[in-house]
């Protein structure tokens, strides 16, 4: 998947960052267990709000099926994804979040629940977020993921 946002350069009125634009669904998985072998495309868009130590928002999007292999159900999926951290003076972030997942199709929710803690670190001269969290999932189809699940997280940063 895919997600492109157009945004503007400063934050809005009370603060708030927000960006909206499409998104594209890509066929690929390798595995067929893994990819719905559709393409899809749909619209996305994120708000947030930085208070302090504090950033909380929501992440959204839909995803129609437009092409791909026709023996594989067509795909209608919405994903939330709210979301609220602290980051604190010696840059560790605390999070927590859902990435919510609704299949229209088989109208079933995927409800992970994430807690993660990261740090920001830098090697040589590129900053680097390493993190863990855990997953529960507290909402899942019959034949999905249940119970418990971990995480690690390593995004590269690149500042002005």
């Amino acid at each position: 998947m895919q997600s492109l946002f157009f945004s503007p350069k400063q934050p809005g009125a009370a603060g708030l960052i927000w960006g909206a634009g499409p998104v594209f669904l890509l066929p690929s998985g390798t595995d067929s267990q893994l990819s719905s072998r559709k393409w899809g495309i749909g619209p996305t868009a994120v708000l947030l709000k930085q208070a302090g130590p504090y950033t909380y928002g929501i992440l959204a999007n839909h995803i129609w099926s437009v092409a791909g292999s026709s023996s594989r159900p067509d795909v209608s999926s919405t994903f939330l994804q709210p979301f609220v951290s602290h980051t604190t003076k010696d840059a560790w972030t605390f999070g927590l979040n859902t990435e919510s997942t609704y299949d229209w199709k088989n109208k079933d929710w995927s409800v992970p629940i994430n807690v993660t803690v990261s740090k920001l670190v830098k090697f040589g001269e590129q900053h680097v977020s390493l993190g863990a969290g855990l997953k529960y999932w507290a909402e899942s189809p019959d034949n999905g993921p249940h119970d418990f699940g971990g995480r690690l997280i390593m995004t590269l940063l690149f500042p002005k």
